[in-house]
């Protein structure tokens, strides 16, 4: 099955050739899909290509004239959309390379993200050693910085494409990692932040027997990896320790989620247990960069690099009705185990966030705006978050419902 290779070949017509001929000197098999969309539908492109940017465009919900208006802006974001349905169909990726500046990047990435994590992914950008984070998302895709602008072929451009190509070629080849005996246990997905990481440690270690436990780093990112994973269907279950990322949606933190938090749980019913991990907090950068309306409130320097906002109590009402309301349209295996006496390390007695009466406001919404179901429920332990007997509880709430499921 065949490598991708992914441009526009009337701007970067013999970097994407050149790149395609190296990938078949390797061995490899590679469609070399030009994106071009400059001109109008139908017109001759400049480089020959084995799948010309119409039958691309053509994938677009509005038509293949979508992604050729004459304006740079909107024929990118269009034609970005149409590969990226094009690519979805597709059954025969073994890997997928693209080359591009800061347009092309935004062009090719959609599509690199639409792929399921393991499938090769390697982007060849004048953008890659800035902040990748628009384009990788919660993917696997492998940023190469082109050095050069990739404007022409070099002694610089050639060593620097060839390297890819090889890259891409060999991972393709190489297949998946041979499997071990980790591979016939479901796979897991827990969500930690360090201050919930005492909880997380013990629930892995209470059901690694069983289950392959994948821990993600609650960092906006982390929980849109995870749920990414729980989309293609490669997650068996969920506990959702630390939901602290919505608690930075909402209020403006650097960690934030997405709107969708917890739609992956909703559309495919796999087992979950949420709890209220880190909703104390909301995270900033250094101290100099937390926005000037919340100079006055309750700070944190964690570390030189990251300050945290204590919640108050009318923001944890909102965030709790926030994540209810969420929850509240899963209607597979679902319980919100509640820890009263604490959601963080920071928020336990003589440490400075501790607050009962913001915790409660948060419980309160949760539970008030949580319906009851036959397939969901509210728990609520006098427990913080970190003793072991929650841990406990955590996991074993888990195994129910996961064999009942």
């Amino acid at each position: 099955m065949p490598i991708y290779v992914a441009g526009t070949c009337d701007t970067k017509g013999l970097e994407l050739a050149y790149v395609t001929r190296v990938i078949r000197g390797q061995g490899g098999e590679a469609v070399l899909v030009d994106l071009s969309t400059g001109g109008s539908a139908g017109e001759p492109r400049v480089e020959a290509a084995d799948i010309g940017p119409d039958a691309v465009a053509a994938c677009h919900p509005n038509g293949a004239a979508a992604a050729f208006t004459g304006d740079r802006g909107s024929a990118i974001a269009a034609m970005a959309e149409a590969f990226e349905r094009f690519i979805a169909g597709r059954k025969d990726i073994t890997g997928i390379i693209g080359l591009g500046g800061s347009g092309g990047t935004a062009l090719i990435a959609p599509a690199m993200r639409a792929l399921p994590v393991g499938v090769p992914k390697l982007m060849v950008s004048t953008v890659a050693s800035g902040n990748v984070a628009p384009y990788v998302g919660p993917s696997d895709i492998a940023m190469m910085y082109s050095v050069t602008d990739i404007a022409d072929l070099n002694r610089i451009s050639r060593v620097v494409l060839a390297n890819a190509a090889r890259a891409i070629a060999g991972m393709a080849a190489s297949g998946p990692p041979p499997k071990d005996s980790v591979h016939d246990k479901p796979s897991l997905g827990i969500t930690m932040f360090g201050v919930t990481t005492p909880c997380v440690t013990r629930i892995a270690q209470r059901l690694a027997g069983d289950w392959d436990c994948l821990v993600f780093h609650a960092t906006g990112t982390g929980g849109q990896s995870m749920e990414k994973l729980v989309d293609s269907g490669l997650m068996a279950g969920v506990v959702d320790v630390t939901t602290t990322e919505a608690a930075d949606f909402l209020m403006g933190g650097v960690f934030p989620c997405r709107e969708d938090r917890f739609g992956a749980v909703r559309r495919t019913r796999v087992p979950c247990v949420v709890s209220c991990g880190a909703l104390d907090m909301v995270n900033f950068g250094a101290m100099e960069t937390v926005p000037e309306r919340y100079r006055h409130r309750l700070l944190y320097r964690h570390n030189p690099q990251v300050t945290l906002m204590r919640t108050t109590p009318e923001e944890n009402a909102r965030i709790g009705s926030w994540i209810a309301e969420r929850l509240d349209r899963c209607e597979g295996p679902l319980r919100l185990v509640i820890p009263e006496r604490g959601v963080s390390a920071l928020d336990a007695p003589g440490q400075p966030f501790y607050d009962p009466a913001a915790d409660a406001a948060l419980f309160s919404a949760l539970e008030a705006e949580l319906r009851p179901a036959a397939n969901r429920s509210v728990v609520r332990l006098p427990l913080h978050i970190n003793d072991d007997a929650f841990a406990a509880a955590l996991a074993a709430h888990f195994m129910e419902i996961a064999g009942d499921a």
